[in-house]
């Protein structure tokens, strides 16, 4: 076996007993691009040795995609497949663990109408909410695990051969999974209670607000009301600790819906429908993005910010240090996945109730002001230029992050 295969093991047992966690006889349900064949295979064995009682996989086509959003009817690109994402939110309430396996071709459907891509992204939000709110709400244990797509590891290092560039891809995945490490699930134990002490500390403090300032950016985030920071390991509902994202760096928490002021642009691009969002900048008012644009793709993020009410506001504040394994490979990526933990984001659209004490729902959840939405998309703001705040209600500031690292 060498060192590659090696570290595929490691890292699919990273994900079925760090990641999931799985439980004895728990079952598994996983997405994944066509690509991942082989390494979705790997994982269901690692499953199969932890316990899994039923590994089910269903896997994206990015050119069966394609296809559709060319040749099909506009009308058409109003339906999506409500019927599987009821079935996954009831398998999900009823047990069965989330695996995601991330990773695609970035530009995949690049030259193709916008407006048409936005309308099929919307009809699939829409379609999706149930399965993302039980995944928000963690009414079971999940997580996202990444894939060294050929696609997506030609966008990161374009000027290279397809096997050479997939294999440096997974070289980066690998450090930014801990994975490289002697013993990647003790790594993952004292990253958790790394994280887990500045969550701590945040949730002491109880701020009123996050002050950002940096190169286009003076942006205020109030927090709502009874916020709970959260990080690393998380539980569920049924306190089952699990680790929602391979890799990870952020601590988290929810905005105030309707407390978010100021102005702010995007340090990093975004990966969103399968094209490119360059150079994002927005003006906030009363909790609303009133006005929104993009140095590229500006037509693909307006036609998701029109999904919904929500899709303007703000669901998610993460910190996140600059100096982290992510943001030390010096690459961009162009996958939210890692993107967002290589800077400081926040997120358009849907808030987690796991933000929220007592994890309200419904009324409780909105006056809390907690976010609604069927989207929910991070974008990164942070950078070795970007300084944090904390703010007391009385205007009392105290320094988090000077120069995207942690002072406290």
């Amino acid at each position: 076996m060498d060192a590659l295969e090696k570290n595929l093991e490691k890292l699919a047992e990273l994900a079925v007993r760090v990641g999931l966690n799985l439980e004895e006889g728990q079952e598994v349900i996983a997405t994944a691009p066509i690509e991942a064949l082989d390494f979705v295979r790997l994982l269901a064995e690692k499953a199969y040795e932890n316990g899994a009682s039923l590994f089910t996989v269903l896997y994206g086509d990015n050119v069966l995609a394609r296809k559709r959003l060319a040749l099909v009817p506009e009308a058409y690109l109003d339906k999506a497949p409500a019927w599987l994402y009821e079935a996954m939110a009831k398998a999900f309430h009823e047990g069965a663990a989330r695996l995601a396996v991330s990773g695609n071709d970035p530009k995949a459907l690049e030259g193709l109408p916008p407006e048409r891509v936005g309308r099929a992204q919307q009809a699939q939000s829409r379609a999706y909410k149930p399965a993302l709110s039980a995944i928000a709400e963690f009414v079971t244990n999940w997580t996202i695990v990444p894939f060294a797509h050929p696609g997506w590891a030609k966008a990161v290092f374009p000027g290279l051969p397809e096997e050479e560039a997939v294999r440096r891809l997974w070289q980066a995945i690998f450090q930014a999974t801990r994975v490289d490490q002697e013993d990647p699930v003790a790594a993952w134990e004292a990253h958790n209670r790394a994280l887990h002490a500045k969550v701590a500390f945040l949730n002491e403090r109880r701020f009123h607000a996050l002050h950002f300032q940096g190169p286009g950016t003076d942006l205020t985030v109030g927090l709502a009301e009874g916020h709970l920071w959260q990080g690393g390991a998380t539980p569920t509902k049924k306190g089952r600790l699990c680790n929602p994202n391979l890799p990870t760096e952020e601590v988290f928490t929810a905005p105030h819906r309707e407390r978010v002021e100021g102005v702010v642009r995007a340090t990093r691009p975004l990966a969103l429908s399968g094209q490119l969002v360059e150079g994002i900048w927005a003006r906030f008012e009363g909790g609303v993005a009133v006005e929104v644009g993009a140095e590229k793709g500006e037509e693909v993020l307006k036609r998701l910010l029109e999904t919904d009410e929500g899709a303007r506001r703000l669901g998610e504040v993460a910190l996140v240090p600059a100096d982290n394994p992510i943001a030390r490979t010096g690459l961009v990526f162009f996958d939210t996945l890692f993107d967002e933990n290589a800077a400081s984001h926040i997120a358009f659209g849907q808030a987690y109730a796991e933000n929220l004490e007592g994890r309200p729902s419904g009324e409780a959840f909105r006056r809390r002001g907690g976010n609604e939405s069927m989207v929910h998309v991070d974008w990164m703001i942070g950078s070795e230029e970007v300084d944090v705040d904390g703010l007391y209600e009385d205007g009392t500031r105290v320094p988090l992050m000077r120069r995207g690292l942690w002072v406290i």
